[in-house]
């Protein structure tokens, strides 16, 4: 997974509508020859407030047997691809054009509330808010347990009496700063209290922390997945395949409206993140996920990421 810390760049104009054209292509190679494969996924950007899908396909090699498209439960594209005959590779290509405008956050709107009036006004879930979402996302979920080390962490950045946008990018600031982003110290199996204890992880894990931080006081908050644009270290060519999948927090505020925060790089998102799907957490939007069957022994997973934004007078498509 790339270090989006390094390679996100500097805050500037960065909420300006713009359009993206993304590629997400998964590889696995075999030793020997597999029967079949059976595979769900999510990688198909979805519409939202934030952006509008122009075109979206999904390209498998070898030929499939069976492709389809649903919705999941959260609204979220969602892919069925069988392949029943005999291969040692299996690609699966996704490519979208979406056009992107995230609004500025207001922190004066924000701050009308505390944080405990805002729970409190999420608990009663008074109109604009949605009941069902307000209930859902404000309970725990199989990677978000909230323990005695996750309670305690929350409090030390969403006490009651805080200004409810203050306390949210106070929560951002202190994961980006408390936490160092590794490679391979985590897993998807991970927990928040050994995540604590480790003092490192990737998106997912600083995602879901703050997801626990923020249902612990009241604040229903979600998982966020897509992509986010990146920039070449200087002096370096952007190489294709590069671009990084990525994960940050959702919660839902009084007014109905959700905020999106992004622990890994301390900021709010912009018009810079495109989003796939969202959810309890990880396990209701991995990007892929399957079984294979065949006498193959071994296998390797390769995974790029193409987020390329479209210039004035480029042609919007693949």
């Amino acid at each position: 997974m790339v270090d989006v810390r390094e390679v996100v760049g500097p805050v500037s104009d960065n909420f300006t509508p713009r359009t993206y054209k993304v590629r997400h292509v998964t590889t696995y190679e075999y030793d020997l020859a597999r029967d079949s494969a059976y595979e769900r996924g999510r990688m198909t950007p979805r519409d939202s407030p934030s952006q509008e899908v122009r075109t979206t396909e999904t390209i498998v090699e070898p030929e499939p047997d069976v492709i389809s498209e649903t919705r999941d439960v959260y609204g979220n594209p969602s892919y069925y691809i069988e392949v029943r005959s005999p291969h040692t590779v299996l690609r699966i290509t996704k490519r979208s054009v979406v056009d992107v405008a995230w609004p500025k956050p207001d922190l004066d709107r924000l701050n009308q509330w505390t944080v405990a009036e805002a729970a409190r006004m999420l608990r009663e879930a008074c109109p604009p808010v949605d009941a069902v979402e307000a209930v859902e996302f404000a309970l725990p979920s199989p990677l978000v347990e909230i323990t005695d080390p996750v309670r305690a962490y929350a409090a030390t950045y969403l006490r009651p009496e805080t200004p409810f946008g203050d306390a949210i990018f106070a929560l951002t600031q202190g994961i980006f700063a408390d936490f160092t982003y590794k490679n391979g110290v985590t897993n998807v199996r991970t927990t928040l209290t050994e995540l604590l204890e480790l003092g490192a992880g990737v998106c997912q894990d600083f995602a879901q922390l703050a997801i626990g931080c923020l249902r612990h006081v009241g604040l229903p908050a979600r998982y966020v997945s897509g992509y986010i644009e990146t920039q070449s270290p200087p002096g370096q060519e952007k190489l294709e395949g590069s671009d990084a999948s990525h994960a940050w927090t959702s919660v839902l505020a009084p007014d109905g409206n959700w905020v999106d925060i992004d622990p890994t790089n301390n900021q709010f998102a912009d018009s810079r993140y495109i989003v796939s799907a969202w959810g309890r957490d990880f396990t209701d939007v991995s990007p892929l996920r399957g079984i294979v069957y065949g006498e193959a022994t071994s296998s390797s997973l390769n995974v790029g990421v193409d987020v390329i934004r479209v210039t004035e007078g480029e042609a919007a498509s693949w």
